[in-house]
Formats: C-alpha cells, structure tokens, sequence
C-alpha cells in the first residue's frame, strides 16, 4: 500500500481487547500511526492531530458512535470514519452510511479482512483524489464518500 506508514488511524472503542487487537492487525498491514482511545469524547479531544482515518466502535456509552461521528464530521469533515462495531442493527449501519461513514464493519468472523479491504479502498481513494486535484476537504469528503468500497466509479 503506498503512503501506508503515514497515513494517521484512530481506534475508537471502550473495549481494551479489541482496541490491542486492532492496533496488531494495523501495524502488521504497515500502519504504524495509530492511536487508541477508549471514549468517543477521547478522540474529539485529539482531532487536532487530524487523523486520515477512524474506527469507530457504536455502543461506548456515554456517547454513542453516530454522535461521535456527527461531531467529528463538523470539525473535520474530510476524515474517514469507519465503523468498526459488535452492533448488528440494520438501522444503525444505514444512519451511520447517511451520516457520511465510509463503511461498517461488523466485529466478529471476517472483521480483519474487512479492515484490509477498507484500508485498501482508502488509498485507492486518497490516490484518486490526489491524481483529481481535489484540494479542499468538501471535495474531498464528497468524492470520498461517492466512492465507498461497495460503491462508486469502477470497483
């Protein structure tokens, strides 16, 4: 993957096994800028460090994830938000899509590939938007979001 090594992720979850396990699978695929914190109120207060990428867990109360994600969108629009999460309601993943969510991940049998396939599509995104000269984060964000992995121009 190219740029792997300084693209900036965040793992966003309560949960500190899922947290270590995530941040491996991510320094085994080469992202070794990665961040952990354990409350969605956590990462609001570090989005200055302007991650390219976030997984985000849905269920860490006191703040759930379309809230942390809706926050996070109005401060840095052009950052990918991933959901990462144990949460198997339809409506949840739909709200989280519509809410500008690059993807949703259910937790469990095929999550790592997932999150390969995601960093993957990610890169193919941020080449094409570097090769388009999209230079302001609207743009971005935009073609972005058009161009989600189970969507967009020639997948």
């Amino acid at each position: 993957m190219k740029n792997s090594k300084s693209t900036s992720v965040f793992l966003v979850d309560d949960d500190p096994y899922s947290l270590a396990m995530y941040e491996q699978h991510l320094h085994n695929l080469g992202y070794t800028n990665t961040t952990c914190f354990s409350s969605g109120q956590e990462c609001i207060e570090h989005l200055n460090e302007k991650p390219s990428v976030v997984f985000l867990d849905y269920n860490m109360p006191p703040m759930d994830g379309l809230d942390v994600l809706k926050k996070i969108k109005s401060l840095r629009p052009g950052t990918c938000i991933v959901f990462l999460s144990g949460q198997a309601n339809l409506d949840v993943a739909v709200d989280s899509l519509k809410c500008g969510a690059f993807d949703y991940i259910l937790k469990g049998s095929n999550d790592l590939d997932k999150i390969n396939e995601v960093m993957e599509k990610f890169e193919a995104v941020q080449e094409k938007v570097a090769h388009e000269g999209l230079d302001d984060e609207e743009n971005k964000q935009q073609y972005a979001v058009s161009n989600r992995w189970y969507g967009g121009e020639n997948n």
